[in-house]
């Protein structure tokens, strides 16, 4: 973020005839060059004109200040950058950094800042579905927004894995406001939204902002299935694993797995008979614990077979404790 500085000159005593000054007029400073490195990334896999691709522009181009290609790429580099808040790009704007993004240091009009600030790109993140309305002229496909996340994921590979890992889970995002869809969560012990998250390895597949008074799992199942079928297109032969925790146990999830040959690997809440299954390995847990006195994990299989139709699908389920 741009530094205040201060334009004043402080001299002090010289000597051999010469000037002791202290000056604080360095111009343009930025606390925030890291950012160079990002813009380099960028260029490589060309994510902020990829994002921007999916917006359309109903604005009249003659008056345009800032271009929607500006506008992703301030509120991309911002986030990653732990600017989360809107609110704080009337600050940014004014940062010599971001306007490398959109390649621009000077503002196009005098009565405008290099960047965007707050308001524009506030007009940005409500831009409705579609190609914009009268009072929206900036639009947007969701569902090419949601295959770019695929996307980026496929093309950081150079040839297809012989396995992939997804895994899926559901977190609070702590409200401190009276927001729309606010509601309690138990677990959390709070106001929150809890949004779904979709990850492959350190790859982000989806994230669904969801309100909090429903199940873990609610929109799993098809979120899932479009990723999956994304990912199968170009890569048909990739076996897919799906891993979650208990929040994510549900019939409806398994069914679609097992119809879809896609193993599943989920936590399963405690309950008595899966207590009862697992009696044996539970009692040498605690044998080893009054020996050691030391916590004890053990890890267990079981294997059954399910008939599908034509087809044999392995259901593994792991079995110590609460969640495996």
């Amino acid at each position: 973020m741009q530094t205040q500085c201060i334009s004043d000159q402080l001299e002090f005593e010289g000597f051999d005839g010469r000037r002791v000054v202290a000056g604080f007029d360095g111009g343009l400073v930025t606390s925030d060059a890291g950012a160079l490195l990002l813009r380099e990334a960028d260029r490589v896999i060309g994510l902020i004109d990829r994002v921007a691709a999916c917006f359309s522009d109903g604005r009249d181009q003659a008056n345009v200040v800032h271009s929607v290609r500006t506008l992703v790429g301030q509120r991309i580099l911002g986030i990653a950058l732990g600017y989360e808040d809107v609110n704080d790009h009337d600050t940014l704007r004014f940062d010599p950094v971001l306007g490398l993004f959109s390649d621009r240091l000077d503002q196009k009009r005098k009565d405008c800042a290099p960047l965007a600030g707050k308001s524009t790109i506030n007009r940005l993140e409500h831009a409705p579905g579609g190609d914009g309305e009268r009072y929206h002229r900036i639009g947007h496909d969701a569902r090419a927004l949601e295959d770019l996340f695929v996307d980026v994921f496929l093309d950081a590979h150079r040839k297809a894995p012989r396995e992939i890992v997804i895994d899926l889970d559901a977190t609070d995002d702590p409200l401190h406001g009276h927001q729309q869809g606010r509601f309690f969560h138990g677990y959390y012990d709070c106001y929150c939204y809890l949004p779904l998250y979709i990850f492959c390895g350190p790859h982000l597949l989806a994230a669904k902002l969801r309100r909090s008074n429903i199940d873990a799992s609610a929109g799993a199942e098809g979120e899932v299935a479009r990723i999956v079928a994304h990912i199968r297109r170009r890569w048909p032969r990739v076996k897919v694993l799906l891993r979650a925790d208990s929040g994510f146990a549900r019939e409806g999830l398994m069914a679609w797995c097992e119809a879809n040959r896609v193993d599943y690997a989920f936590g399963l809440a405690r309950n008595s008979r899966l207590v009862d299954d697992l009696a044996i390995d539970l009692a040498w847990a605690e044998a080893e614990y009054a020996e050691t006195g030391k916590p004890v994990r053990r890890l267990t299989l079981r294997v059954h077979c399910v008939r599908a139709r034509t087809s044999s699908i392995r259901r593994w389920r792991p079995g110590a404790g609460d969640d495996g």
